[in-house]
């Protein structure tokens, strides 16, 4: 009796949370419908794609999947069930993507992977992008979701991180002359079978590694649980979320022809402020180009990493919402402040240099058996550990 008491309250208790929230879900139920259907006029590709990006916010928010956290907790509290989740998220999208880039084609479609040099500038850009993500709060994905989520400060931090890529893309040609090395694909280079074996024996030595670095925690820390509690209304385990996450994004290699993306969204949301207060486009190097001119006179919700961007806000808000929890929250200082300004910022400039935040670099170039996406979570790694240091600065945990 006690327990069918005790289960009774948490049900009331929960549907009390809930019911302020049921006009918060009606509006973004309507916004996400709204859109698509307006966005049907680039093509049913382009709305379904939208509202992949909504399933994306949902799916980190419900999950709590975290880029940054997950990478402080590694280094502050030996904490590796995020990795853990990670290297899930890795494998599955490995397997996942192989079948579609071995073909070269999905429904007729051109599809490739996230592909880029390996080069001094893109270890330059990765490193600010870790030190960055460490006085933000959070990575290209979670700057997003935690907006969705209710938090006004991460506003801060996109605004800034749109800055920051907007400068990348104005300064380019300064680290165009660095030492670089053309892009190495494992899958061209030993044939996807191979690359996947490869990668996923990769996977599983990290993983006994991140055990070995668990096991010397003075406090150890509980597995991954393998299955979500509430579909809709969350929490969901670490795993479900990797497996979401790697899902959705094949999801997006197969409708858009290439895999998730989020900075170039960003720099050109920046780009697109710049020119309705003036800024002459043909004046930069970089966005005097034939295609960049193409993507700025269409507008932003012409581009797909630009929409699913918006489209992963409106999700995360959705998810808060349904879980009770949509509250517009956060207790700036002045330090708070200045270290997400800056944060952001450092986050956008990087994320550009490196062909990608962690989203497109990471995992899309993993993903796509890309040997910059390994180069480039060497070098956030380290600027994590650069900005750990700087985070007492400004007060934050």
């Amino acid at each position: 009796m006690d327990s069918i008491s005790e289960s009774l309250s948490t049900t009331q208790a929960f549907t009390q949370r809930l019911r302020p929230q049921r006009l918060i879900i009606a509006i973004t139920l309507f916004l996400l419908t709204v859109g698509a259907i307006a966005l049907s006029q680039y093509g049913w590709k382009h709305s379904v794609l939208f509202l992949v990006g909504g399933l994306l916010g949902v799916t980190l928010y419900h999950s709590s999947f975290g880029f940054a956290s997950a990478y402080r907790k590694l280094f502050v509290q030996r904490e590796v069930r995020g990795m853990y989740a990670q290297l899930v998220m890795l494998a599955v999208a490995t397997i996942l993507f192989a079948t579609v880039l071995a073909s070269g084609s999905a429904w007729g479609q051109p599809v490739r992977g996230a592909v880029s040099p390996i080069g001094v500038q893109g270890a330059i850009g990765a490193l600010l992008f870790g030190i960055g993500m460490q006085l933000g709060g959070a990575c290209g994905c979670g700057t997003l979701y935690t907006i969705g989520g209710g938090s006004y400060t991460m506003l801060l931090t996109l605004l800034t991180f749109c800055m920051g890529a907007f400068g990348a893309s104005l300064t380019r040609q300064l680290w165009a002359d660095l030492p670089a090395h053309p892009p190495i694909v494992l899958g061209t280079a030993i044939g996807w079978v191979g690359a996947v074996i490869v990668q996923l024996m990769g996977f599983g030595l990290l993983g006994l590694v991140l055990r070995w670095w668990s096991q010397r925690s003075p406090s150890p820390h509980p597995p991954i649980s393998p299955s979500p509690v509430s579909l809709f209304h969350g929490p969901w385990s670490l795993l479900a979320g990797a497996i979401a996450l790697a899902v959705l994004n094949w999801f997006t290699l197969i409708l858009s022809g290439q895999p998730w993306r989020i900075t170039w969204g960003f720099a050109l949301w920046a780009a697109q402020v710049a020119t309705w207060l003036g800024w002459d486009s043909t004046s930069s190097p970089f966005w005097s180009s034939k295609a960049s001119q193409a993507v700025l006179s269409q507008g932003i919700f012409a581009d797909v990493s630009s929409v699913m961007n918006i489209g992963i806000i409106l999700g995360a808000v959705l998810a808060a919402a349904l879980a009770g929890r949509f509250v517009p929250k956060g207790q700036p200082t002045t330090r708070l402040v200045l270290s997400t300004l800056l944060g952001g910022l450092i986050m956008g400039y990087g994320a550009f240099l490196a062909y990608g935040c962690n989203v497109s670099a990471f995992f899309g170039g993993i993903a796509s058996t890309s040997v910059h996406g390994w180069v480039w979570i060497t070098f956030a790694l380290l600027g994590t550990l650069i900005g750990l240091r700087f985070r007492p600065l400004f007060r934050l945990d």
